[in-house]
């Protein structure tokens, strides 16, 4: 389980930067995101949903991280993902930002979480 974890932390890491960095470049150049973004963009919300179920199933067979931060910002980068779907806007182009911006925040905090997995 701890194995797939780390695989998926990559996973996630790699999903949130690219998803945010997509976005942003469809947002810079008046795009619309396209059906292959709005995919990625989904993606990376149901990997950090799975990094964070994984995490769950790991705390309940007794596996605890060396650092108390790595549950801080895995719970962070989870609300990063999903707070797009309460606050983000109706107009299209400033509901892209929101949810390439919350990518970005998530795979920061998820850079954050690995390092402190130790």
């Amino acid at each position: 389980m701890l194995g797939l974890h780390d695989a998926n932390a990559v996973l996630v890491i790699a999903a949130c930067l690219a998803s945010a960095g997509w976005a942003g470049f469809c947002a810079w150049r008046k795009r619309p995101p396209g059906r292959i973004l709005v995919h990625l963009l989904s993606l990376t919300q149901v990997l950090v949903i799975a990094q964070a179920a994984l995490g769950l199933l790991l705390l309940s067979d007794g596996r605890r991280a060396s650092d108390r931060l790595h549950y801080l910002y895995g719970a962070l980068a989870l609300g990063a993902v999903l707070s797009p779907w309460l606050y983000a806007p109706p107009a299209p182009a400033r509901r892209l930002v929101w949810f390439g911006g919350a990518s970005l925040v998530a795979g920061a905090l998820a850079v954050r979480a690995y390092v402190t997995a130790g």
